[in-house]
């Protein structure tokens, strides 16, 4: 049952990563990648998961050490609620980059990648995430103001 449960939570984020990677500029995609609820099904799992390693759990993270947390993934119900945690934290940090990328207008093809990286190795995607946002956050502000100073680009 775990091995099934470790499985399923990624098949359950996985739609909303499809939309948001192949069909971005649909009208659905938006609002359901508006919404923190799509993580409810993966947290189920985690829940259901985590609940025969509570113990455990509660341990590693009440009194965090590196060999609480060895103990805990040792388990395969530890294993499978931490792999279910990051796929919803994955899941939520890809739909933010995925809706701040829309209201700064950056290219569906190129935030396509970014989210396929991202599932992958979510740390690298967001820092790459933050550095693309950041830059067109820059190029933003200097249009703004070039567009209003006098002279500028009306």
């Amino acid at each position: 049952m775990t091995g099934f449960l470790f499985e399923l939570s990624f098949w359950l984020a996985a739609p909303v990563w499809l939309l948001m990677i192949f069909a971005p500029a649909w009208g659905p995609t938006t609002r359901i990648a508006g919404s923190p609820l799509t993580v409810v099904p993966v947290l189920l799992v985690y829940l259901a998961l985590v609940v025969p390693v509570f113990p455990q759990l509660w341990t590693a993270v009440s009194n965090p050490d590196i060999d609480s947390f060895r103990d805990l993934t040792a388990l395969a119900d530890g294993a499978g609620a931490i792999w279910a945690q990051v796929i919803a934290w994955d899941l939520l940090i890809g739909q933010w980059m995925y809706r701040e990328a829309r209201r700064l207008g950056i290219s569906a093809l190129l935030m396509g990648p970014l989210l396929i990286f991202t599932i992958l190795l979510s740390p690298f995607g967001l820092l790459v995430f933050l550095g693309l946002r950041a830059a067109r956050s820059r190029r933003s502000i200097h249009d703004d103001l070039t567009a209003s100073a006098p002279g500028g680009a009306a």
